[in-house]
């Protein structure tokens, strides 16, 4: 009698297209929130341009985006809030990707690019140059912020990187804190000595966005795309270090490489928006996890989500700070903290934060 053979490549019909309609499912709304996403910062970037102390009407303020500067409402439209609206969107997307990537590379949820003394490196380079050279150029400054912020992740790094194990999550925690208080110190002991010192810093020290020139964004702009392009590419490498060193080593990855190269973008990315607009809080702490919420710990679509909504949630804070103080306003880096804070508590207290 002959016998009946069954191909173990033999399924039940439907049974594949039952497995690919939850990952379509989970694709297309994952797609659809990052559209979404999307909608809200091109929402929120008509609203910055078109709002400030001086009312300006719409179809102005259209006028000048689409004709060129014919009037003084229309300078002030080209020159003030346009500069100050695209460099908020290009710092909170960095100030995101940077929070992704710090979560990411020391497995601690509630880390933020400020933890590797990136912030006070900046801060302290820019008070010894105002203290020395009596500057108040912002173009001049903003060289001196991102120099002063890669001398203290450098720092940071060889601190952390001592020990046959090389650079270790914790012990770049402990160089970060370290670094960061003798920094503040130093910033501290300059400002008090030095009144005059005091009030050109002050400003720059809360973060704001207002006033700075269009050629603030291009001096950042290049290190800002190439800390972002590095970020990107070290999406899946992120992926595999989540599940462990010993894992991801075995899934091929080159652990070390991939540190180094976080952050070595972290600090591309955190110093340059430091140097630019001061050093901002929050945005980099709760942007990853707002992101969380819809895409789950895949960095293929978390470092998207969080540079769009870091750079709605910049944008926002800066608009809220115009409009409640009017005539005057509120710095974005003291609204951050203000608004930002409950947001992050709630998120706290509605689900359990995971380990990264």
């Amino acid at each position: 009698m002959g016998t009946t053979t069954i191909s173990t490549t033999d399924t039940v019909p439907g049974a594949e297209d039952t497995d690919r309609r939850p990952r379509t499912a989970v694709l297309a709304a994952r797609l659809l929130g990052l559209l979404l996403a999307c909608g809200l910062l091109v929402l929120v970037t008509v609203v910055s341009v078109a709002v400030g102390a001086k009312a300006i009407p719409p179809g102005e303020v259209l006028r000048a985006l689409f004709h060129g500067p014919a009037s003084v409402d229309d300078a002030v439209v080209l020159d003030l809030r346009l500069p100050r609206t695209l460099l908020g969107i290009t710092v909170g997307a960095a100030l995101g990707l940077a929070g992704v990537l710090m979560q990411a590379l020391t497995r601690n949820p509630l880390a933020d690019p400020g933890i590797l003394g990136v912030n006070m490196g900046a801060s302290a380079a820019v008070v010894v140059a105002i203290a020395l050279w009596r500057t108040a150029d912002p173009s001049v400054r903003l060289w001196f912020a991102f120099a002063g912020a890669g001398l203290a992740a450098a720092l940071v790094q060889l601190l952390g990187s001592r020990g046959r194990t090389g650079p270790a999550p914790v012990r770049l925690a402990l160089a970060g804190t370290a670094v960061s208080a003798v920094l503040s110190a130093l910033i501290s002991v300059v400002t008090l000595l030095r009144p005059d010192v005091f009030d050109q810093f002050r400003f720059w020290g809360v973060g704001s966005l207002a006033g700075q020139p269009m050629s603030v964004l291009t001096g950042v702009l290049p290190f800002l795309g190439a800390g972002a392009l590095l970020a990107l590419g070290l999406s899946g490498s992120l992926n595999a270090l989540a599940l462990g060193d010993d894992t991801a080593r075995a899934l091929g990855t080159a652990v070390p490489r991939t540190r180094v190269l976080g952050m070595l973008a972290v600090t591309l990315l955190c110093g340059a928006a430091t140097a630019a607009v001061g050093p901002i809080a929050f945005v980099g702490l709760a942007v990853p996890h707002l992101a969380r919420a819809f895409t789950g710990p895949d960095h293929r679509w978390l470092m998207p989500y969080s540079m769009v909504l870091g750079a709605s949630l910049l944008l926002g804070s800066d608009i809220l700070g115009r409009v409640i103080a009017r005539p005057g306003e509120i710095q974005a880096g003291i609204v951050t903290a203000f608004a930002g804070a409950p947001v992050f508590i709630a998120l706290v207290r509605r689900r359990r934060i995971a380990e990264l």
